[in-house]
């Protein structure tokens, strides 16, 4: 059986926190134009803690959303925190193997995937095994980041070595940070039509001081500083250079610092097989 590769970034309180963070921050850069009509049947792959359920929630009311995750912890997490925010929503919740998933064929209008694909071994069969879930003309959204995308000033090869040890932690748990580039063919590979790639760029400096603090420092640096021991432990870096490079990461988050992220989503329609 093909399982997701263990999530690389953990389960902690303060990995829920840096998601909500992650989500609220981008919401209207990764969610713009994703609305689904009422009544339609929306099924959120891998939703986590709920942190972009919220979003879908807030730009389509009254579409009916079912929501999965192979961890019970973190289902429970997002079932507390879509109740909070919209008590009356149209949300079931199950916890299932995205390979495996308990549902019919052609049960679902619309399949949307965020941040899954990067840690899971099989990317293009988790694609494939979804068609079975979305009806023939159903659509497909997926977002995935890229972390080759990220540039940043003041320049710092201490600070892209960090990241480089998170690119390298999740390849050898099976998964790829660098997924958001492979987006089009990867969804075209796996029989959907009418791909259409994007990209959604994150630019903060301190005329974005919102993007600065909820994207640079408590988003993505908080994400690299994270794999610290983890980074040490395999040998990536050694203590020193590492802390030197989360030091100039931080440098980008100030008054005189720049930094640069590229996020990817793909729309597609399931076409029946010919």
């Amino acid at each position: 059986m093909t399982t997701p590769t263990d999530y690389v970034h953990g389960y902690s309180t303060h990995e829920t926190r840096r998601l909500g963070d992650q989500a609220d921050t981008l919401a209207a850069l990764l969610h713009s134009g994703t609305v689904y009509p009422a009544g339609s049947r929306v099924l959120e792959v891998g939703c986590g803690v709920g942190a972009q359920t919220v979003h879908l929630l807030a730009a389509s009311p009254e579409a009916h959303f079912t929501a999965v995750d192979i961890s019970a912890d973190s289902l429970a997490q997002a079932r507390t925190h879509v109740t909070e925010y919209a008590p009356d929503a149209h949300v079931s919740w199950h916890q299932a193997n995205l390979f495996e998933l308990p549902f019919p064929e052609a049960e679902f209008d619309h399949v949307f995937v965020c941040f899954v694909l990067e840690h899971l071994t099989a990317p293009r069969r988790a694609l494939t095994a979804l068609r079975r879930v979305l009806r023939p003309g159903g659509t497909l959204t997926v977002i995935e980041g890229d972390h080759g995308s990220t540039f940043f000033h003041p320049h710092s090869a201490y600070a892209h070595a960090t990241i480089d040890c998170q690119v390298q932690l999740q390849a050898t748990a099976g998964g790829n940070a660098l997924i958001g580039r492979q987006l089009h063919p990867l969804v075209t590979a796996a029989g959907y039509e009418e791909v259409v790639v994007r990209p959604h760029t994150v630019y903060a400096d301190r005329s974005r001081p919102a993007l600065v603090n909820g994207f640079t420092r408590n988003t993505f640096i908080t994400m690299v500083e994270s794999i610290r021991e983890d980074a040490l432990a395999a040998g990536l870096m050694n203590s020193s250079d590492w802390d030197r490079g989360i030091a100039d990461l931080h440098r980008t988050a100030t008054a005189e610092g720049t930094f640069h992220y590229t996020f990817f989503k793909a729309l597609a329609v399931n076409r029946p097989s010919r």
